[in-house]
């Protein structure tokens, strides 16, 4: 089937990923979109529904690849304005869908839909919605909408619940998972990182890999086997913040020390699975994680170490 496919959020830490994923599959017939332009990025305020239906009908736009929000933390300090672009970016997309009759959309979700009430050791997929931050509040809302739009309108509407995402390939983006990421910046750079979680935070993390082959196998499946419209549990490893610091010493060549001074991040993350069930996953499209955290932590360091063309005690310079 000849596929365009609009991504929403493309210069955000996974929609960069994926939208070049996606090129070299399906080539030039993938346009890129965000509220902040690059020069692979096209502008659009996902707000905007006009804009929005400008850009389907111009380019015959045949599936959206949703990945314009705010994530947890950055959305904490203003929630209304995350309320609202999360909520009504979807809406539009799924308005979108319903009128011009696309063929699949995309929705990432998240583990921040996750909150009290639920077996933090081992997180089910029907697990309770309990969300502790708007951030939380918005995808589990958005969630039920997606269901709602497949069930009223027939839209082959595919999501998955991300846990937190480590790729070298873009700098920390607000998320509170991610003091994965900056940690081997920090370490390769200063031998020392001063994190925002207690040491013994567990959360459950997916490589970037991983995390962009999980959403187009998912929408590579045959309808039929999508048997869940609201959202799938994905999950890579579980580690805590010590943990992969002691795996990054073991494995870096150069001493480096961490330190831990909680903020307000702390208390989002313990209200957090701990370990997802990813079984539906597994059981409905043959879902499959490919890096451990040994490989997750030699991947980075060797990606990470070559971004920076040298440290002379100033600021570390960019190799690209």
């Amino acid at each position: 089937m000849n596929n365009n496919i609009l991504v929403t959020g493309a210069n955000g830490q996974i929609g960069q990923i994926l939208t070049q994923e996606l090129s070299k599959i399906e080539g030039n017939k993938i346009f890129a979109t965000d509220i902040n332009i690059s020069n692979t990025c096209s502008y659009l305020n996902i707000l905007e529904q006009d804009s929005l239906s400008k850009i389907i009908e111009k380019h015959n736009i045949t599936q959206i690849y949703h990945l314009a929000a705010i994530l947890s933390a950055r959305g904490e300090q203003n929630p209304i304005q995350t309320w609202d672009t999360n909520m009504q970016g979807l809406l539009n997309v799924l308005e979108a869908a319903r009128l011009y009759k696309l063929d699949k959309i995309f929705f990432p979700s998240t583990i921040a839909v996750f909150g009290t009430g639920i077996n933090q050791n081992f997180t089910a997929n029907y697990s309770a919605l309990h969300p502790t931050t708007v951030y939380g509040i918005s995808k589990a809302a958005g969630e039920n909408w997606c269901q709602y739009y497949h069930d009223k309108y027939d839209i082959d509407v595919r999501s998955l619940r991300y846990p937190g995402v480590i790729g070298w390939q873009t700098m920390p983006g607000g998320g509170t998972t991610d003091y994965a990421i900056d940690i081997f910046h920090q370490l390769i750079q200063y031998g020392k990182y001063t994190c925002f979680l207690d040491k013994d935070v567990t959360l459950p993390m997916l490589y970037m890999e991983d995390a962009i082959n999980a959403a187009i196998q998912l929408m590579d499946t045959p309808r039929e086997n999508i048997k869940n419209r609201a959202s799938y549990n994905i999950a890579g490893c579980s580690f805590n913040p010590q943990q992969l610091f002691d795996k990054i010493a073991h494995y870096i060549n150069k001493p480096v020390q961490i330190e831990y001074q909680p903020d307000f991040r702390n208390n989002i993350a313990k209200s957090w699975p701990y370990v997802i069930d990813d079984s539906l996953a597994r059981q409905d499209w043959g879902w499959k994680a490919n890096f451990d955290l040994d490989k997750i932590v030699l991947d980075m360091l060797e990606n990470c170490t070559k971004i920076y063309t040298h440290f002379d005690g100033g600021e570390a310079k960019f190799a690209h």
